[in-house]
């Protein structure tokens, strides 16, 4: 197969989405280094290094890209949006006029909307936050008081609303989705710094190189197969009879598949795993009560208990997530208004049922999967004495974009009969498969 990289530029719409993509990206991350007024960012940095780490903050900070740290003016980052996203997409099940709207094209577009507005107000809560934290902090603020406050809720929530304009830009004339992009780049912006933190610890003799080869090849191991979980899916063959279409047509039968992926949930159940882990050490960081910091400690990323807690919630948290994405009923009934069915089942309720059954048994291999990418980092700083920079989440995140936009690149390409990246035309080999909505 000829090399695919010459023919993105041949392809003038396609020139263009990767262009403008990465202007887009370019301005973000020149706004990620740009300070917001009256913030010493030393003192940031420094609490940052050594006690936010386990915090909230901490788990911002990652997202942001470091934005948080150097109290730049998207030091929020994308993270309102993506908040308020998840809680309209929680209450569909909970609020049914919610859940209808998600199936209509104008409730989707009056969703988007709402979000939007969501999102505005979580930026004005978040740096109101943001300016209290800081003020907390010492020297870390010059003129502390209504004026600071006012000016970094004001500077905060522009850029949090800017950003979240450039995610959109991104997705409606650019190339993949513009929220998962700014993410990735705001990771991937960070092997630099840690691949220079890595030299500068064989360099004092802090880490070994024989360590250090173990870890990279553990690292390419887990990589292969986060790529082989994330594209992995159960194909539920799909039978579509012989119908009569008028004026003696005949609409030939077909078959098909539905793809159930074994890890539906993404990167979501850890997210939600550590975000609820790592309240303790956030109240005890910030209150100063004695008795707070001593349970604190049962969730220390060194503790067995923080392990053991961990490993429990994401596992929960991704049947949990997976229940609330995908609705086997909806799907059925979808099934059975095409005509379609899956051999040997009975159509309606019993094929809802046999998708129930299919998506239990699959995710529990996706969620011990998410579990060991998830813990991996920790089990490998705590038993080689190794700082690990990059976690399960930031991993997930990176490969699951990286895929779904090379995807994208992919099918611009064959509509215009050039080679793809990858053989086959994708990871369905060329074989239809049946989309439905959730």
């Amino acid at each position: 197969m000829s090399n695919p990289i010459p023919n993105l530029f041949k392809v003038p719409e396609l020139k263009e989405k990767l262009l403008f993509t990465l202007l887009c990206l370019v301005i973000y991350r020149i706004g990620a280094h740009i300070a917001t007024p009256g913030v010493n960012v030393d003192a940031l940095a420094d609490f940052m290094s050594t006690r936010g780490s386990g915090t909230l903050f901490g788990l911002y900070d990652i997202f942001s890209g470091g934005a948080l740290r150097r109290a730049t003016v998207f030091a929020l980052g994308i993270m309102p949006y993506i908040s308020a996203s998840i809680v309209f997409q929680l209450a569909g099940p909970v609020f049914p006029v919610i859940e209808k709207m998600q199936r209509d094209e104008e409730g989707k577009k009056t969703l988007t909307q709402w979000t939007r507005y969501l999102t505005v107000v979580l930026c004005v809560f978040q740096a109101y936050g943001f300016a209290l934290f800081t003020e907390s902090l010492a020297n870390a603020v010059a003129h502390p008081g209504f004026g600071f406050r006012m000016t970094t809720i004001l500077t905060l929530t522009t850029g949090g609303i800017f950003v979240m304009w450039l995610g959109e830009q991104i997705t409606e004339r650019g190339i993949g989705n513009g929220m998962s992009l700014l993410i990735f780049f705001s990771i991937i912006e960070r092997i630099l710094p840690e691949t220079f933190n890595t030299i500068e610890a064989l360099k004092t003799g802090t880490l070994s190189f024989p360590i250090l080869l173990i870890v990279l090849v553990m690292m390419a191991l887990v990589v292969a197969g986060t790529v082989a979980v994330t594209v992995a899916a159960r194909r539920i063959p799909v039978q579509i009879p012989r119908k009569v279409m008028g004026r003696g047509r005949i609409r030939e039968g077909q078959k098909t598949f539905i793809p159930l992926r074994i890890n539906s949930s993404g990167v979501m159940p850890i997210i939600f795993a550590q975000s609820l882990i790592i309240v303790p050490g956030t109240i005890a960081t910030f209150s100063g009560v004695p008795w707070l910091k001593s349970f604190a400690e049962y969730f220390n990323t060194t503790s067995v208990w923080y392990i053991v807690a961990n490993a429990v919630l994401i596992v929960f948290f991704a049947y949990f997530y997976t229940s609330i994405i995908f609705n086997p009923v909806d799907l059925a009934e979808n099934l059975k208004k095409q005509g379609a069915f899956i051999p040997g089942v009975k159509p309606g309720a019993a094929t809802a049922d046999y998708i129930d059954e299919v998506l239990t048994r699959i995710t529990l291999p996706g969620a011990l999967f998410l579990t060991f990418v998830a813990l991996l980092p920790m089990v490998i700083s705590n038993t080689l004495n190794m700082p690990f920079g990059f976690g399960g989440t930031a991993l997930l995140i990176v490969v699951g974009v990286a895929l779904d936009t090379v995807q994208q690149v992919q099918q611009h390409l064959l509509l215009r009969q050039y080679d793809g990246f990858m053989k086959g035309g994708g990871p369905g080999g060329g074989t239809s498969r049946v989309r439905f909505r959730r």
